[in-house]
């Protein structure tokens, strides 16, 4: 072996053996930090210092819209303000921070809020920091939420300014939903809860897996007494939600709803317009009377299922008429005494001895004439009656984004007295939404739409979802059973001998208008329905309806009003309050679509298209 060979092999030996006695220190090192007590408290206590949280960034909520992009519900940043006096940094050097800075703390604060003394802010964190109770060391500084722009203001703050870790102040997120226009369609709008920003009811409820965002991730460290706040994930807002509804036609609404249930005393109302072809909902108001006479947005009546009285006779009527059982012109006789069949007793709110065809049967609402139509036309079958209404479509169930809507109770009864019952609108049950939609469709030239309430979902304006009409059934009944019934229909508010919707009289003279209106045509039905309270129908306790589409010659809008038990009458009018508000809200509309305008600051309106 050279010289040279020797000499290499010698310098790998060397180096072999330096890696040997390296690997033989990396494992003895290993050994001892594991096996000795001092080491491993020494790590543990670095280890603690270098503080890592994950920190859950919340989303912005999307926003709730109207069609013309009118924000009806959005987020507004509100936080509570806590002083946790437990921080370490406040108690050295003799509580040195604390005391020499409460003072002026507390001027800031009342200078910032604007809502009480310097005084009260120093003893709410005076009382927390000598607690002795540990739980009461943590103390709400200002008991009510501020904005964002007040928190910042407090953020600069002597003393604050340094963060928590040395002044103890830290801020608690509250998520709060800003109604711009109020109450104004709340209870369709919806709420969500302060803690979760969840939603739980109406729009916000139905919508919140758009609404609600995706939460971010950021991680919190401390590297030598620094504080970094490290994102993870980006949070990602919600979407805007895009409603059918119209701010303008809401308040329209809800003006005419309040001022009748203002003058009846009514214990609720409630009041849906649907766009004619397209089914879009354009205002949903719900009004309660409170405890001191006011009337504000409580409970969403417009989803609940309520016996509907004589605005069912419509579709009674069109039962008959769609399988030619009976013809419009068909008479039917009255008398003024009850009409009994087998152990129920009808009659008429205005009964005398008289003949009606089917047509003046509907204008002037008899039930007499009604319960022996149906009864009649049936062959007192009341499956066939119920069969016939649910191939038109009246027990569909509605699939709405508003949440809690029920679906339409008409049964077919075991008894044989319970047809004539149902005939004029009692034992069956559908709410008013459900109402409206059929009554549309009647508007609509028989065909069906589903109510809806979603226009699209977007972020940035940029589109991610598009919601189109959708047809539940093109044709309701036939087009001569179609026509007859808005013929029908057509004269409830125009026949002022027998229409209930028509005109007021007194003496033979007409004091009042109901629904009718020299500014646009309306069609459509009232009704007026017993309470059913307690086991028992309740004399003297009713809830009145009027629907109907408007204008007559090309209907564009169909609208319902309903009153619950008005108080400040003794006789209930279906079409004298009811009526009025569905006129009122078709005259307003008009105007409001250009249809109309009022000339010289007059009341006088003049067709403009």
């Amino acid at each position: 072996m050279s010289e040279q060979q020797t000499h290499m092999i010698l310098r790998f030996a060397a180096i072999f053996l330096l890696i040997v006695i390296g690997f033989s220190c990396v494992v003895y090192q290993i050994l001892f930090l594991q096996n000795s007590k001092d080491e491993v408290e020494n790590w543990q206590r670095i280890e603690k210092s270098q503080i890592k949280t994950d920190i859950v960034i919340r989303p912005d909520r999307g926003n709730i819209l109207d069609v013309h992009g009118n924000i009806l519900a959005s987020s507004v940043p509100q936080y509570y303000v806590y002083m946790d006096t437990r921080v370490e940094a406040l108690h050295l050097k003799g509580d040195s921070l604390f005391t020499t800075y409460v003072d002026s703390i507390a001027a800031g604060l009342s200078s910032i809020l604007k809502d009480t003394t310097p005084q009260f802010y120093r003893d709410r964190m005076w009382r927390a920091f000598y607690a002795k109770d540990a739980k009461n060391r943590l103390v709400k500084v200002v008991p009510r939420r501020v904005n964002y722009i007040e928190k910042k203001q407090i953020e600069q703050l002597p003393l604050v300014r340094r963060g928590y870790y040395k002044s103890g102040f830290q801020y608690v997120n509250q998520h709060l939903r800003s109604k711009p226009y109020g109450s104004l369609g709340s209870r369709t709008i919806g709420n969500i809860y302060q803690e979760s920003g969840e939603g739980y009811a109406g729009l916000e409820k139905s919508m919140e897996q758009y609404l609600h965002g995706k939460e971010g991730l950021s991680r919190r460290q401390m590297v030598a007494g620094h504080i970094d706040d490290i994102p993870v994930t980006e949070a990602v807002n919600g979407y805007d939600i895009v409603t059918t509804l119209d701010a303008e036609l809401m308040d329209i609404c809800e003006t005419a709803l309040k001022e009748r249930l203002s003058i009846t005393e009514a214990d609720w109302g409630c009041c849906i317009m649907m766009e004619t072809a397209t089914g879009e909902l354009k205002a949903i108001c719900n009004l309660d009377r409170t405890t001191d006479g006011k009337y504000v947005e409580k409970e969403n009546h417009a989803v609940r299922r309520v016996e509907p009285g004589s605005t069912f006779k419509t579709l009674s009527l069109m039962a008959v008429l769609d399988d030619s059982r009976m013809d419009l012109y068909d008479t039917i006789k009255v008398s003024s005494k009850p009409w009994e069949y087998y152990s129920v007793k009808h009659s008429d709110s205005h009964p005398k001895d008289t003949v009606y065809t089917l047509r003046s049967a509907l204008a002037v609402s008899s039930n007499i004439a009604f319960a022996k139509m149906v009864t009649s036309g049936f062959n007192h079958n009341a499956a066939d009656f119920v069969a016939k209404l649910r191939k038109m479509g009246v027990c569909d169930s509605l699939k709405t984004e508003i949440p809690g809507i029920e679906v339409p109770r008409i049964d077919v009864p075991d008894d044989r007295v319970t047809i004539s019952k149902m005939a004029y609108g009692y034992s069956v049950e559908l709410s008013p939404l459900q109402l409206v939609t059929f009554y549309n469709a009647i508007a609509n030239n028989g065909r069906m739409v589903k109510p809806m309430l979603i226009k699209r979902i977007e972020r940035n304006g940029v589109v991610e979802k598009q919601f189109k009409t959708e047809t539940m059934h093109s044709h309701v009944c036939s087009e001569t059973a179609l026509k007859e019934v808005r013929t029908a229909l057509h004269d409830v508010v125009w026949d002022n001998d027998l229409g209930t919707a028509s005109v007021r009289k007194w003496a033979g003279n007409i004091i009042g208008y109901k629904a009718q209106s020299d500014l646009v045509h309306i069609a459509g039905k009232t009704g007026t329905a017993q309470l059913f309270l307690n086991g028992q129908y309740t004399s003297g306790k009713h809830r009145i309806t009027f629907v109907g589409y408007f204008p007559e010659e090309k209907p564009e809008y169909t609208c319902i009003c309903m009153i619950n038990h008005p108080h400040n009458y003794k006789a209930y009018d279906a079409g004298w309050d009811c009526g009025r508000v569905v006129r009122e809200i078709a005259e307003k509309t008009m105007a409001y679509a250009g249809v109309y305008v009022i000339k010289d600051g007059k009341k006088v309106w003049t067709k403009t298209r």
